[in-house]
C-alpha cells in the first residue's frame, strides 16, 4: 500500500501544473463552502441575539412579530400604545426585576427615534450578553440631548455637538411636521453593534412630552405666549403612553406566569412576547436566502469535483503507455485502478486542506474588521458540525469522481496490453 501511495504521489507530481490548478479550484470552492456555512451560522446566531437578556417585550395586543419588529428593529408603527399606569403595575410585579419603557413614532432623515430612559443603556444586551458601549461622548442627561447609533453617525456625519431636528412620524422633514422649535443636541455616539441599535437615535423619555406639547392628530396647533409658557413648564413631564416596554425577570422560570399575568390585565389589552421565540419565527421566513446561497456554493464544489474527473479522464489517453508499462512490470488491473483512485483522493485531500487553511487564515485576519464594521462575531473556537459534514461529503464526492477514470483505466489496461493505441 505504501508503494502505491508513493507511485500515486510521484505520478501526480509529474503533472503538478495542471493538477495544481485543480487543487486550487477545489481549495477555493471548499473555502467558499466553509466560509458561507460559518457566516450562515453566525448571522443566524447574531439575528437570534439581536436582543439578549430581555425576557419579555410588553406592548398593545397585536401580532407577536409586529410587536417585536417595532420594539427591537424599530420598523413599522405600533397599532396602539400602552399607558404608563400599566407599566408601573408591571414594574411592581414580584417576579419583575427591571422595566425599560420605549416610545417611538418620530424620525430623523429616515432613522427612527427611540425615547427611553437610562435603564435602556444599563440593561439592553445583544449577542453574547454584550452591553451597549459609547464610542464617543457621553450619555444623555437632559430632554434636549440625544445619543445616536454608529450607522447614523457614519451616514449623516454626526458627532457630539451636532444639532438635529426631529420629524413627527415617518418621512422627510416637511413644513408643519418637524420639531424645529425643539432642536436636539447629539452628546454621544454608540459603538457599532451590528444590531438595529446602530440605526436609532435615542432621546430621553421626557423629551417625547416636550416635543409634542401643542400637537394634536399629528399636527402642531397654534400657540400663544401663555401656551409657550406652559410648554416650558412641563418639559420634564413623562408621557402618559408609550409604545412598548422591555422586561427583565428575577427568575426566567417565571416567564410564562408573567406572560399570562400581562394577558389577563383588564385595564387595557396587553400582550407579552418572548424575543427569542419570535426571532426564530421571523428567521424561518427571512432565512430562505441562506439556503439558496448554500446551494449555489455546493454547486460550485460539485463543478470543481467534476473538473477533477474531466482532467483525469483527459490525461488517461496520454498515460496509456505508462499504464501499459506498469502492466508489463506485473501490476494487476486492480493495481492500476487503485492508482488512479488514490491520485483522485490525494488531489481531493490537498484541495480540502487548502480550503480549510484559507478559511481559518481569512477568519482570523478579518474577524476584528467584520466585528467593527458589521458587529458580526465570527467564532473561531469551534468547528461547526455542518462544516465537518460538508468536508466529508466533498471528500466522498472526490473519491467517487476519481473512480470513473480509475474504472476506465482498468478497462484500458485489459484491452491495450503492451501495445497501447496512442
Amino acid at each position: 500500500m505504501k508503494g502505491l501511495w508513493t507511485l500515486a504521489w510521484h505520478s501526480a507530481w509529474n503533472r503538478r501544473f495542471v493538477l495544481g490548478l485543480i487543487c486550487l479550484s477545489m481549495a477555493l470552492s471548499m473555502f467558499m463552502l466553509l466560509s458561507i456555512e460559518r457566516l450562515r451560522a453566525d448571522v443566524r446566531s447574531g439575528f437570534a441575539q439581536s436582543v439578549s437578556g430581555t425576557d419579555l417585550i410588553v406592548g398593545p395586543r397585536t401580532g407577536a412579530v409586529q410587536l417585536l419588529m417595532y420594539a427591537v428593529f424599530h420598523m413599522g408603527q405600533a397599532s396602539n400604545n400602552i399607558s404608563m399606569a400599566s407599566v408601573a403595575a408591571l414594574s411592581r410585579h414580584p417576579a419583575v426585576d427591571w422595566v425599560v419603557p420605549l416610545s417611538m413614532g418620530d424620525t430623523h432623515r429616515g432613522f427612527p427615534v427611540v425615547a427611553t430612559t437610562d435603564a435602556y443603556f444599563k440593561h439592553f444586551r445583544y449577542g453574547d450578553q454584550q452591553p451597549l458601549r459609547l464610542a464617543q461622548g457621553r450619555h444623555m442627561q437632559g430632554d434636549q440631548q440625544a445619543v445616536i447609533g454608529a450607522e447614523v453617525a457614519a451616514r449623516l456625519g454626526y458627532a457630539p455637538g451636532a444639532s438635529v431636528v426631529l420629524t413627527h412620524g415617518e418621512g422627510h422633514i416637511e413644513a408643519g411636521h418637524d420639531h424645529g422649535d425643539h432642536p436636539i443636541t447629539v452628546v454621544g455616539v454608540l459603538a457599532r453593534t451590528g444590531t438595529p441599535a446602530d440605526r436609532a437615535i435615542y432621546i430621553p423619555l421626557e423629551a417625547t412630552e416636550a416635543l409634542h406639547q401643542g400637537w394634536f392628530g399629528g399636527m402642531r396647533l397654534p400657540m400663544d405666549g401663555a401656551s409657550h409658557h406652559d410648554h416650558d413648564h412641563e418639559v420634564s413631564a413623562l408621557p402618559r403612553e408609550i409604545s412598548a416596554a422591555m422586561v427583565g425577570l428575577k427568575n426566567r422560570a417565571a416567564v410564562f406566569a408573567v406572560q399570562r399575568w400581562v394577558a389577563s390585565q383588564r385595564a387595557e389589552p396587553l400582550m407579552a412576547v418572548m424575543p427569542a421565540l419570535t426571532l426564530n419565527e421571523i428567521w424561518s421566513v427571512v432565512g430562505v436566502g441562506e439556503q439558496v446561497l448554500l446551494m449555489v456554493t455546493a454547486l460550485v464544489s460539485v463543478v470543481s469535483v467534476m473538473g477533477l474527473t474531466a482532467v483525469m479522464m483527459a490525461g488517461l489517453h496520454a498515460r496509456r503507455r505508462e499504464l501499459a508499462i506498469l502492466r508489463a512490470l506485473g501490476a494487476s488491473p486492480f493495481y492500476v485502478m487503485g492508482l488512479l483512485a488514490l491520485e483522485g483522493l490525494l488531489l481531493t485531500c490537498i484541495g480540502l486542506m487548502g480550503g480549510w487553511c484559507l478559511h481559518l487564515v481569512t477568519l482570523w485576519g478579518l474577524r476584528d474588521w467584520v466585528q467593527s464594521q458589521w458587529g458580526l462575531s465570527l467564532m473561531m473556537s469551534d468547528v461547526l458540525a455542518s462544516q465537518g459534514l460538508w468536508t466529508l461529503v466533498v471528500c466522498g464526492c472526490g473519491l467517487l469522481a476519481s473512480l470513473l477514470p480509475a474504472v476506465w483505466a482498468y478497462r484500458l489496461s485489459w484491452h491495450d496490453g503492451l501495445s497501447p493505441r496512442t
